[in-house]
């Protein structure tokens, strides 16, 4: 399997952005999907996670009500729609699955798979 995010980029605060992860070897029908970031100088934190059947997401507090996990009805493409963004969403965001779970982990050492970063500059 492998991940690949883009679609970060240097915005201002309110603006809106949506990163993709496009997967390929399996697509998210067989893969929990979820995306998490990583601020200079802190630990990997969850975002946002999505069941396989789309039915069921987790969101970090911090991003409740201003993001939105989905993906594309062939399961794909994973997407993360940012709204609302303020100078503290400014990190490298990177897409990741696990497989064979219906559980929505929000530890990034239980997922299998990782995409590469994209960075999100939210300015003031």
């Amino acid at each position: 399997v492998q991940l690949q995010a883009s679609g970060g980029g240097l915005v201002q605060a309110g603006d809106s952005l949506r990163l993709s992860c496009a997967a390929s070897g399996r697509t998210f029908r067989s893969l929990v999907m979820a995306w998490f970031r990583q601020a200079p100088g802190q630990e990997r934190e969850f975002v946002a996670a999505r069941d396989r059947s789309g039915i069921r997401t987790a969101y970090a507090e911090s991003v409740k009500g201003r993001f939105t996990i989905s993906a594309t009805s062939a399961r794909d493409t994973g997407y993360l729609e940012m709204n609302s963004l303020r100078p503290e969403d400014t990190a490298v965001y990177y897409c990741a699955a696990r497989l064979r779970t219906e559980y929505l982990y929000r530890d990034p050492s239980m997922m299998d798979y990782w995409g590469k970063g994209t960075l999100v500059t939210v300015s003031s």
